[in-house]
């Protein structure tokens, strides 16, 4: 019997071993009755492709399909159910899904690009009211309560490879300094993630990073670089510069003693210009712009999870609840970008993920033709062997 459907094929690139061998390491399913972590899985990943917008509206729609369960290894869902496990089944098996997912993204990214382009950043998550103030209002900020998103992202991939969940008032570069060096990467970040011993650590690590100099920063220029014609338009100003205070702040030694490059870099639309910091000393200063400007893909990330995914509005209230649907908006986001590559198509991640939503239980159209063309060879074999015995 046939029984594949496009829902399937996106899941292809979790295999259920794998997923099982995840649950077992953190003893997931110990409790569960009937309702393991898969099927919770699989719940939450409908509920981010079809858009479900409320607990009520999953239930119906996931169980509307109940013919392609089998295929899924999935069960009918009841809401209770489904909340009690976002409430309190352990967050880390999904965290471990992410992971595995965007290592598939990071083995792609080594094996194929030219140059490792990293972008770090950050985006905060607004939860209050009740149920979320009474584990948000204590980390809250001034300008945020809730809880924070940080992504390390592969810009020539266009997939997140890094990931963490943490409380509101959590600093970027508190982040930063926990994420292993690439050597020979390049990282690109703003201002929040200005710590000079930390770009020390970058540029011991033999990678490269890109960002922009606090307004205070106290540099002496050692030199100055002349500015190709072709970029005299873009470029004002190319420096060779170093820290002149080594004690930045009181009892704290700056470690970064190597020159840097300061390029500033002309900006129309605004009063002031971008003034550039980076350890790369011989790429060309219009290409070292051309980097930072493409730290826009971290944010346009962050804009098309929180515009197409369900991140903003939550099935439950508590932390573990939220983070097990931010984790699988995530793991809905790798998946569809591993089936986009592995289908090679060639639309738009938002239009790929129109189309899934329109056609998630359908047969993908290559698999539908091999199948009636099996049906129809076998039609006519059987028709064949009638006629051997008229």
């Amino acid at each position: 019997m046939y029984r594949t459907n496009r829902f399937r094929e996106i899941m292809k690139a979790l295999p259920r071993g794998t997923f099982d061998r995840m649950v077992q390491s953190h003893q997931a399913d110990k409790y569960s009755k009937g309702f393991s972590c898969w099927h919770q899985l699989l719940a939450m990943i409908y509920a981010q492709l079809s858009g479900a917008s409320s607990l009520r509206v999953l239930e119906t729609g996931f169980n509307s399909q109940h013919r392609q369960h089998d295929c899924l290894g999935a069960v009918p869902i009841r809401r209770s159910t489904l909340a009690e496990a976002n409430g309190k089944r352990n967050t880390e098996v999904f965290a471990d899904v992410a992971k595995e997912l965007m290592s598939q993204a990071h083995r792609t990214l080594r094996r194929e690009s030219e140059e490792l382009l990293y972008l770090l950043d950050s985006s905060s998550i607004s939860l209050k009211g009740l149920g979320f103030d009474a584990w948000t209002r204590d980390n809250s900020t001034r300008n945020t309560q809730g809880i924070k998103l940080h992504i390390l992202y592969a810009a020539h991939e266009a997939a997140p490879i890094q990931h963490s969940i943490t409380a509101a008032n959590i600093n970027d570069i508190d982040h930063g300094r926990t994420l292993p060096i690439e050597v020979g990467a390049v990282y690109v970040f703003d201002k929040g993630y200005c710590d000079y011993n930390w770009w020390h650590k970058i540029n011991e690590q033999h990678a490269h990073f890109v960002t922009r100099f606090k307004y205070n920063a106290s540099l002496k220029v050692e030199s100055t670089r002349a500015i190709p014609v072709a970029d005299a338009s873009l470029v004002l100003k190319d420096e060779i510069v170093r820290f002149a205070n080594k004690h930045p702040r009181a009892g704290r030694k700056n470690h970064y003693i190597h020159p840097l490059r300061r390029i500033t870099v002309d900006r129309p639309t605004h009063e002031q210009p971008l003034v550039l910091a980076t350890n790369d000393l011989d790429s060309p200063a219009s290409a070292i712009a051309r980097r930072y400007k493409d730290r826009w893909g971290i944010e346009l990330f962050f804009k098309w999870i929180k515009q197409h995914l369900k991140i903003k509005s939550f099935f439950g209230r508590s932390e573990n609840a939220v983070r097990i649907q931010l984790l699988t908006a995530l793991i809905t986001y790798l998946l569809l970008a591993i089936y986009r590559k592995a289908q090679h198509y060639a639309g738009s991640l938002w239009i790929l993920l129109a189309e899934v939503r329109a056609t998630l239980f359908q047969r993908p159209t290559r698999e539908t033709e091999r199948y009636h063309r099996r049906k129809k060879a076998a039609a006519e074999f059987a028709a064949r062997q009638m006629g051997l015995f008229v």
